[in-house]
């Protein structure tokens, strides 16, 4: 059996190769593996029944089960996620600031690959690809490690996307999947070979990762995400919005969990937001949402730093525009958060002064997500502030390098009372 170590090995040196690659060598093999995803359906099926039936046997809550299903739409789904990753212009060798230091000697600063990124991630199948093909198109090697109840549908998608990419001349080790939570301990040893670590989950995971390695950590934490209804909204929107935000898709982290709704609607617009929900959604309210809502359950104030998952929503009516941002930056997790309302100055000031990684304005929170953005697929979603923030699409796997062309030229030359000076002119972003 291969040991961590050899696993983290060789994804160094894939790393390296991959590094070199160009365009259209990676982008053969994002086509070869949507069409193997799609020659393959039936044996992802397959494994997929089987964690779904020990899913089943173990009671997994209906929200985290639902994750699990990789059907015929959910795996359309996920090829498209990876044409349309093929599709974007390639990463790697972008000039980002180019700069004359002298005649005949020029400064460019290009993006390049991280190296080898490990990635501990939730039981989503379907992310499994989203990071896989992100890393390749980055020209980064991965070592993944999904939710234990996806194991069987992990396994398949693995080994058919590493098949896939070694026939279209991808170094062998560039992908790697762990199968057990032992091995996630040994792989934040390996901070010889491993350049970054992303765990997805709860802050308290996130927290223990950080404790136990020396490796930089881009650090997914919880998602209580929140839609403020000011007294300027537009009562229809706000419910579709709210709606919208809340049930589309109850068990990710860019859902909402709190609903703030300005004192002067509130009136008017929880009993219709009461409505929308009955029987689908628990409402927790305030004092005062209790107040207008009688038959709703009080909330605590663990409920509005709570990530339900779930069919459940935390409500509180406050004063103004201040008082949901202060609320939001004193409980939120700096995820995303959305106001809805007609006063565009009073939205600009909301989403300057919420300190979140995702900030909107009349639009669901659901569009906090990497191929919504445009970014072809995300690594996930980044709350801190170091690196990349947002969904963590290519560029966030990126970093860069410098690269300097002279003709000769040494510093001797530019030191001393005679010293030549630099130009330090700016030059046109080009490729060189």
């Amino acid at each position: 059996m291969t040991s961590i170590t050899e696993i983290a090995k060789n994804a160094r040196h894939a790393g390296r190769r991959l590094a070199t690659l160009d365009a259209a060598t990676k982008n053969a093999a994002l086509t070869r593996i949507g069409e193997d995803l799609r020659i393959h359906a039936s044996e992802i099926f397959s494994a997929n029944s089987r964690d779904l039936a020990r899913a089943e046997e173990n009671h997994l809550a209906p929200p985290l089960k639902k994750r699990l299903v990789v059907n015929e739409d959910k795996l359309a789904e996920i090829i498209r996620g990876v044409e349309a990753l093929r599709a974007l212009p390639e990463p790697v060798g972008r000039v980002l600031e180019a700069r004359e230091l002298d005649t005949g000697l020029e400064l460019y600063r290009k993006s390049a690959p991280i190296g080898v990124i490990g990635v501990v991630f939730e039981s989503r199948p379907d992310a499994l690809v989203q990071i896989s093909t992100l890393c390749l198109k980055s020209g980064n090697a991965v070592i993944l490690k999904g939710g234990s109840e996806a194991a069987e549908t992990n396994r398949a998608l693995a080994q058919i996307i590493g098949t896939a990419s070694l026939a279209a001349g991808l170094p062998d080790g560039w992908i790697s999947l762990l199968e057990t939570r032992e091995d996630v301990g040994l792989m934040l040893r390996e901070d010889a070979y491993i350049d970054l670590i992303v765990p997805r989950g709860s802050n308290e995971f996130v927290r223990h990762v950080m404790d136990s390695t020396r490796i930089p950590v881009l650090g997914h934490a919880d998602g209580v995400c929140h839609v403020y209804v000011d007294a300027d909204a537009d009562m229809t929107r706000a419910l579709d919005i709210v709606d919208d935000s809340k049930t589309q898709y109850v068990a990710v982290c860019n859902a909402a969990e709190t609903i703030l709704v300005h004192c002067t609607v509130a009136e008017d617009f929880l009993p219709a937001l009461a409505e929308r929900f009955a029987g689908r959604v628990k409402i927790l309210g305030c004092p005062e949402t209790k107040r207008i809502l009688p038959a709703v359950d009080a909330a605590s104030d663990d409920d509005w730093r709570a990530e339900y998952l779930d069919y459940i929503v935390a409500v509180r009516v406050v004063d103004d525009v201040v008082a949901a941002v202060d609320h939001i930056n004193t409980y939120g997790s700096g995820h995303t958060d959305t106001i809805v309302t007609t006063d565009t100055a009073r939205a600009q000031w909301f989403m300057t002064a919420v300190d979140s990684a995702s900030v909107f304005h009349n639009c669901s929170t659901r569009f906090a997500d990497g191929y919504r953005y445009g970014l072809g697929a995300e690594l996930g979603i980044a709350t801190g502030k170091i690196h990349a923030r947002g969904p963590v699409g290519l560029d966030g796997l990126l970093s860069y390098k410098w690269h300097m062309y002279g003709a000769g030229h040494i510093v001797s030359d530019y030191t001393g009372a005679a010293g030549r000076a630099f130009t330090h002119r700016a030059l046109d972003a080009r490729e060189q």
